[in-house]
């Protein structure tokens, strides 16, 4: 048997909630770690004289007795576990430990027993149920009755308000009222705070951010009391979780913060932390309210009589020696402006994060300490306003996620350094290209002011400007357009239109600029649309598919054999434990795996080698769509351009019927406006004819002069 004997999952019951934690049995110690607070609970070896092994609600639990009148009650055992442990206790601690039935009856009449904190109702000399006087909250007596009520658990779905019992009279000791014996016993070690006697210390309105206000902090020996001109708190010490002296970050104010656990109340609202807030130019004289005996007997040396120095300081020291906790102060973080903390927002209000030694800690609205034990990975994303800040993304094993805002750009690489050095999971975590990597990323992101979505929108609102334009001047289609020929018929309208008057050639130069513009804008909206025509190669739906990873290979040969070991699992929580167990794998395995890749991307090279080689993909279907498409967009032009020759050529015989009054009587011009009518009736026709009948109403015209 080694020298040690750890348990995992073995819980603590706390006010009505379990706790689960960690069990350690050594030879000096017997240690228990909290996971939800963090609090350690350590029993010297020395110091045990009993022990009893008991069948309770969560399997199997263990009952520890000190000499000092302690009692450690911690379940959550199986039945087998019960041989080492023994044989471990009589080897090291010379401690049996004893079986123990616990009484199942449901009897409501029995003996009470008080065994230093517990209060024991026992039926036929074996246990029925326990009450740690502790939770005991305030204690009344009736004629033949004692009540005890309880503090209240917040992490609890019902809580034990109340129990009464009924005491009949004694039958012996007629001296002595059974009812109020009964309560004096349960008061002795009770957590009824009462304030008898004089405070040792008292502090004069100190400012509280949380809760907020100023307060007279009277302290006693056993309780600490806040009173404010509205709400009073009295904190018993044995609340008190952590102590933290944090510098501000002008380096002219100090926090002191104080964790609690239960918090305190104030209507619906609970406080988990207290803060005050200090400036490093207030000095304080403090005199003890106790002779230098009782101080140097009680306080061994950590207090003196009569103190003198900076406030924050004195405070510090008198909590730091009536609870009896080591104050936490920053370590070895420096951030980019020099100061132990970094300025950063948590829901909307602004705030100062201090990584420490072994956790974070936020002040102050609302105040947060994460321990790095309950960190499950952190996470470096960009700001969401800005590039000049980033956000730093803590999510905790419970699922918990912490987000901190707006952080100075200037403080990444420190930041990322301290994460790194603490080996947390950085859940982010790219290349492994070292810390300068990221620095370079973020700053040339800065640098550039290059934005894409800025970029895109702008295109996209040019674009549809454009094609406003070519709406606007006929409706032709993007497609159809062909720069050369265009350039070569518009020349030729023009030309067509020489013999105009010089009026009417004013407005149609004024016309005819304002159409090349156009066209000319309508060059670049055909360039820019070519660009961003999706690549066919992606959609050859029967080509060869691309390979899988080593890791997607190793998934679905393992996917079955996950979710046999693991009943009930979902489809994400086999991701995320997939990931976890390709992690672990063994170099050599992983070999195995990335070979089966690599012949599976050799397979799919020859495959699309031979594919390409075959003529696949729809290479032939497109190009004669293409070709359909041009001819058919040749054919739309000729039509417009013959519209458009038709309608110049009215506009033409309009003026040239303004000027002679001939034409306008002759039998010819009839007959050749009706022949303009026809040729608009047609859809398709020949160039060659098109310009015939352009030609015609000309050499009437001069027929006719």
């Amino acid at each position: 048997m080694g020298d040690t004997l750890e348990f995992n999952e073995i819980y603590q019951e706390v006010k009505g909630s379990w706790n689960d934690g960690r069990l350690r049995f050594s030879k000096q110690n017997v240690v228990y770690k909290s996971s939800k607070t963090g609090k350690v609970d350590s029993i010297p070896a020395v110091e045990l004289n009993h022990a009893q092994w008991r069948r309770v609600c969560l399997g199997h639990g263990i009952k520890l007795s000190t000499s000092t009148g302690h009692v450690y009650k911690y379940d959550g055992f199986r039945d087998t576990d019960f041989d080492k442990i023994s044989e471990f206790f009589k080897t090291n601690y010379k401690v049996e430990l004893t079986e123990k039935d616990m009484c199942v009856k449901g009897w409501n009449w029995g003996t009470a027993k008080f065994s230093g904190p517990l209060l024991s109702f026992d039926v036929n000399d074996n246990s029925a149920f326990e009450i740690p006087l502790s939770n005991v909250s305030q204690c009344a007596t009736g004629k033949n009755e004692v009540t005890l009520e309880f503090h209240q658990n917040d992490d609890t779905e019902v809580s034990l308000m109340e129990v009464r019992f009924y005491v009949p009279p004694s039958q012996t000791d007629e001296r002595q009222d059974p009812v109020e014996a009964f309560a004096q016993s349960v008061l002795s070690k009770a957590d009824v705070i009462q304030a008898t006697g004089d405070a040792v210390c008292i502090f004069k309105e100190l400012q509280c951010l949380t809760p907020r206000g100023r307060y007279d902090i009277r302290i006693y020996p056993t309780f600490l009391h806040l009173h404010g001109k509205t709400f009073d708190y009295k904190i018993p010490y044995t609340t008190v979780l952590r102590l933290f002296l944090l510098p501000h970050k002008d380096q002219r104010q100090m926090f002191f913060v104080i964790s609690l656990d239960p918090p305190i109340k104030q209507g619906q609202t609970r406080y988990h932390f207290l803060i005050l807030l200090f400036s490093k130019e207030e000095d304080l004289s403090l005199t003890l309210n106790m002779s230098e005996e009782d101080v140097e007997r009680r306080y061994e040396g950590k207090l003196s009589k009569n103190m003198s120095g900076s406030l924050y300081e004195m405070v510090s020291r008198v909590m730091k020696a009536l609870v009896n906790r080591k104050i936490t102060v920053p370590g070895n973080f420096q951030g980019h402006s020099g100061a132990q903390c970094i300025t950063c927002s948590y829901k909307a209000s602004s705030g100062l994060l201090y990584p420490l030694e072994r956790g974070f800690i936020y002040v102050h609205k609302p105040p947060v300490h994460l321990r790095f034990e309950e960190i499950s990975c952190v996470n470096f994303a960009r700001g969401t306003t800005t590039t000049r800040s980033f956000d730093f993304e803590i999510e905790t094993k419970q699922g918990n996620q912490y987000t901190f805002s707006s952080i100075e750009r200037e403080e990444y690489g420190k930041l990322f350094d301290f994460v790194n050095a603490k080996k947390l999971n950085i859940k982010n975590r790219g290349f492994k290209e070292g810390m300068k990597g990221k620095i370079d990323e973020y700053s040339d992101s800065d640098e550039d002011q290059h934005d894409a979505y800025l970029e895109r929108m702008k295109a996209e609102g040019k674009i549809r400007e454009e094609g406003n334009d070519s709406d606007d001047s006929g409706g032709e289609s993007d497609e159809s357009f062909n720069p050369g020929e265009e350039d070569d018929d518009i020349a030729e309208e023009y030309d067509s239109n020489a013999s105009a008057s010089d009026s009417s050639d004013e407005g149609d130069d004024s016309e005819d600029d304002s159409a090349k513009k156009k066209k000319v804008k309508k060059v670049k909206v055909v360039k820019e649309k070519k660009e961003r025509k999706p690549r066919k190669e992606k959609k050859q739906k029967d080509g060869p598919k691309r390979p899988m990873s080593a890791y997607m290979l190793w998934l679905n040969a393992s996917r079955e054999r996950i979710k046999s070991e693991n009943p009930g699992i979902s489809v994400t929580e086999i991701s995320k434990k997939a990931g976890e167990m390709w992690r672990q794998i063994g170099k050599e395995e992983k070999e195995e795996w990335e070979g089966k890749a690599g012949e599976a991307k050799r397979q799919y090279d020859k495959a699309k080698k031979e594919y390409a080689e075959s003529g696949g993909g729809g290479g032939s279907t497109s190009t004669s769509k293409k070709e359909s498409k041009k001819s058919g967009g040749k054919k739309e032009e000729k039509k417009r351009k013959s519209a458009g020759g038709d309608k110049d050529k009215e506009r033409g015989g309009g003026n040239d019927s303004f000027k002679s009054k001939e034409f306008i009587e002759t039998s010819e011009s009839s007959s050749d406006s009706d022949h303009k009518s026809k040729s608009k009736r047609k859809k398709v026709k020949p160039e060659s004819e098109e310009e015939e009948a352009a030609s015609t109403p000309a050499s009437s015209e001069e027929e006719s002069d």
